[in-house]
């Protein structure tokens, strides 16, 4: 079993930056592909970014490639997204997720892949 924890959100004013950590518990951690998802208010749940198990590998969705960046730490069983340029369609509860996904987009873009989901953060971005 792994539980995930994310913090970080708050109210930030648009250009600003924000960084979300997760933490893990359990001893697996390193096992799992992590990616982090964002749900804004009567919108469905969507990809942000995933990392590989190693950190070797990222991807991004379009909207916040450039501006975002996800990073893992396994001796922590911490995972991050720092999120630079804040837009305020990027207002949002963020989630971070752990799965054994398959490493193809078209497997780990979905939310229904991946196994652990924390409580999520939220994130708002004032204009």
């Amino acid at each position: 079993q792994v539980q995930l924890v994310e913090s970080g959100g708050g109210l930030v004013q648009a250009g600003g930056s924000l960084r979300l950590s997760c933490g893990s518990s359990g001893r697996t951690f390193s096992s799992y592909v992590m990616g982090w998802f964002r749900q804004a208010p009567g919108k469905e749940r969507e990809f942000v970014a995933v990392i590989s198990s190693s950190g070797t590998s990222t991807d991004y969705a379009d909207s916040v490639k450039g501006r975002f960046t996800i990073s893992r730490d396994n001796a922590k069983n911490t995972v991050y997204l720092q999120m630079n340029s804040l837009e305020p369609e990027d207002t949002a509860v963020y989630y971070c997720a752990a799965g054994m996904v398959v490493p193809v987009r078209a497997f780990y873009v979905r939310p229904d892949k991946y196994d652990y989901w924390g409580q999520g953060t939220q994130v708002t971005v004032s204009s």
